[in-house]
């Protein structure tokens, strides 16, 4: 990729998850001009990859990837690189997966002699959300974000700053994550992991029969997943039809999205709220909360959820965040 100060700039992002490598690129104006995603192998049955193992995969991935996106712009120069160095803000935040990514990302910056910047893998998850769901935002406004995968269930209160986000926790899962919670069960019922898609699909074919209750539990805006995944399992042992499971499952989550929505509008005053995240791009959870929030016609509040497209873990964002911060740093 030659570097001709001719050419035009563009903003490349990189995400490297438990569960993808992610490149993104976005031009001047902020669209995407190259994309790739790698979903990392997990062994049939297995539930997840040690750290050591997806930093491997990572590591593996992103060579052939960057040389894709050499030969994807030969048109235009690296303006600046972004990575996601951590799971959420803060010191303390810290998954060695990330090393793969920010490795990449300065080794890119440094030879092309181009900018590089640091966020983070949620603040990354709220980019592409916010430019993907449509939500209205005011400059200084504050709205919810609620945080959907295998490693998060966030709800959390977001202001855009700058040319980055403000985050901060207003309450976090108590025990499972939610994307625990449906990979278990998936893996249990003998899909492959991740098992989301798997999931909804199976869920899909109980339509219009009765579900089976599954409990949901939250306290304070946080959930456990502990009982509903305890609940699920005795069910799946009774002898309940696989499909019947999991839209129960689906069910108990869009349930405690619901709650814990209600306790953050309440105990914030936010008036919108930003779903992202795998679990966030089920339709079927997204159908019945958007239900139970239309029907309650005396809580003025807007519910957006992030294009399933870029629900799931992504690097968009992350380019989206490098963009604006070459723009500021530019002065335009």
């Amino acid at each position: 990729m030659t570097d001709s100060r001719s050419r035009k700039p563009v903003a490349v992002g990189i995400d490297t998850s438990n569960y993808t490598t992610s490149v993104c690129a976005v031009d001047d104006s902020g669209h995407v001009v190259f994309e790739e995603r790698r979903l990392l192998r997990v062994p049939d049955g297995g539930r997840g990859l040690m750290q050591s193992a997806a930093l491997f995969q990572h590591i593996s991935n992103l060579p052939g990837q960057l040389e894709k996106l050499s030969e994807a712009l030969t048109a235009s120069r690296l303006g600046i690189i972004g990575v996601s160095a951590a799971p959420r803000p803060g010191r303390e935040s810290y998954m060695p997966v990330f090393l793969a990514g920010v490795l990449a990302a300065r080794a890119l910056a440094t030879g092309a002699g181009c900018a590089f910047m640091e966020t983070n893998h949620q603040a990354g998850h709220i980019a592409a959300g916010v430019a993907t769901s449509g939500i209205p935002l005011q400059d200084g406004e504050t709205f919810l974000a609620l945080h959907l995968s295998g490693g998060t269930t966030d709800l959390l209160a977001v202001e855009k700053q700058d040319n980055d986000y403000r985050i901060e926790t207003v309450a976090s899962g108590l025990d499972l994550h939610v994307g625990q919670f449906v990979d278990r069960i998936g893996v249990a019922l003998g899909l492959p992991f991740p098992a989301g898609k798997q999931l909804e699909k199976l869920a899909g074919e109980w339509a219009l029969k009765p579900v089976p209750i599954i409990p949901s539990s939250v306290k304070s805006g946080a959930p456990s997943f502990a009982g509903p995944l305890t609940a699920a399992t005795r069910l799946l042992a009774a002898g309940e039809a696989p499909a019947a499971v999991a839209a129960g499952v689906l069910r108990s989550i869009a349930a405690t999205v619901e709650k814990m929505l209600r306790y953050a509008f309440s105990a914030t005053g936010a008036k919108k709220a930003l779903l992202v995240g795998g679990v966030a791009s089920n339709q079927l959870i997204r159908a019945r909360v958007e239900k139970r929030f239309g029907a309650d016609r005396g809580l003025e509040t807007g519910l957006y959820f992030c294009d399933p497209a870029y629900a799931s873990d992504n690097a968009l964002g992350v380019a989206l965040i490098a963009h604006r911060h070459g723009r500021r740093s530019a002065g335009s």
